[in-house]
């Protein structure tokens, strides 16, 4: 394999064997003037996951990675498209094209599962890690989406461990101007499912139809407060406001994650304009920063980063633009789309942060 394509193995390689799980949380609601939005965090607590901005231009060649070198799939770009790389360039976590659809990478331990790859199949083949620049580049829908996904192979790029059959693997969260967003899971071996998402909810495992049913155990949940009873003489009451949605889970595993987003997210007002769904979006997600500390029993580990929610990003998709804020800066940035010339524009890898957060000391 060529020395390029080792390096990009080992990364995936450090992304897909870490003991230390992304924890990712994926909403989407539409405002009532018709934007519609989708926004997530991602968490990685075992080091720095060195996320980039990235611009794809249109008219770039691109060849996939796979096991056997980056000799997969090869394509120019149709769109152009910003997003968040994870760990390699390459690797877009997240991202928005010029068209609008947007998609993004969870990951699925445990359950995600690719079909081996076949080297006779190399042409055709798509590297997991790079599914999502991979869309964002070649397609304005989910059905135009789908209908491009029947046509190549989902190839893992690094190899499973020891004792597994298959390498761990996310799924993936397509969606696009109109509002309609899917989710891809693959398993067993390769089996491809599509789910349409209703919920406006993603986490990572177990498994889309899971999570959905699960919801039925907090089927009693309701908005605002829980009416005070007298059984056999005793006044019972709430000790304050929020009481019906008392049993709400706070944990930070996946299934958890996915029931505390799903009524945060359809209990909220329905914002008037992209400006007030953007800011409602991150106020939403504030609500699944994880601290550092939680996933680590040995304190001593704990890595020098300020917070395992290492980014959180709002798109866009009706007037296509990525907003995102990182664990080093909590300002709101802003990539409107609309002011970059894809035809002209070259591919650039920029840093997230120019500067880290500062406090400001107000003085009177």
């Amino acid at each position: 394999m060529k020395k390029t394509g080792l390096m990009l193995l080992a990364a995936a390689l450090l992304l897909g064997q870490s003991p230390y799980a992304q924890a990712c949380t994926g909403i989407a609601f539409a405002a009532q003037d018709g934007t519609q939005l989708q926004a997530r965090t991602i968490e990685w607590a075992g080091y720095p996951l060195g996320s980039k901005l990235i611009i794809l231009p249109r008219g770039q060649k691109h060849t996939s990675l796979t096991l056997g070198g980056q000799n997969g799939l090869s394509w120019t770009n149709k769109y152009g498209a910003a997003g968040i790389s994870v760990v390699k360039d390459e690797f877009i976590g997240e991202g928005v094209n010029e068209k609008g659809l947007a998609a993004g990478v969870f990951y699925f331990v445990g359950y995600g599962s690719l079909g081996a790859y076949n080297p006779k199949k190399a042409s055709k083949s798509v590297g997991d890690m790079e599914l999502v620049g991979w869309l964002l580049t070649n397609f304005a829908t989910v059905e135009e989406a789908l209908k491009g996904l029947k046509k190549v192979e989902i190839v893992p790029i690094y190899p499973p461990e020891k004792g597994q059959t298959s390498a761990p693997t996310g799924h993936w969260r397509i969606a696009d101007a109109t509002g309609r967003s899917v989710v891809l899971e693959i398993e067993n071996g390769g089996v491809r499912h599509i789910y349409e998402n209703t919920a406006g909810v993603l986490t990572n495992s177990p498994a889309f139809p899971w999570q959905t049913t699960n919801l039925n155990n907090y089927v009693h949940m309701q908005t605002g407060e829980v009416h005070p009873q007298n059984l056999g003489g005793t006044a019972l009451k709430a000790f304050g406001a929020g009481s019906g949605m008392w049993g709400l889970p706070g944990d930070i595993t996946p299934p958890s994650r996915f029931v505390r987003a799903f009524f945060y997210n359809r209990t909220a007002p329905v914002p008037k304009d992209a400006q007030a769904g953007v800011l409602q979006a991150f106020h939403i997600l504030n609500n699944f920063d994880i601290p550092i500390g939680v996933e680590f029993a040995d304190k001593s580990q704990i890595p020098d980063m300020p917070s395992a929610t290492q980014w959180t990003t709002v798109t866009d998709m009706t007037h296509p633009a990525l907003y995102y804020r990182t664990m080093y800066n909590s300002r709101i940035r802003k990539v409107d789309l609309g002011s970059i010339d894809f035809s002209k524009v070259g591919y650039q890898v920029l840093p997230l942060d120019k500067t880290s957060e500062e406090i400001e000391q107000i003085r009177f």
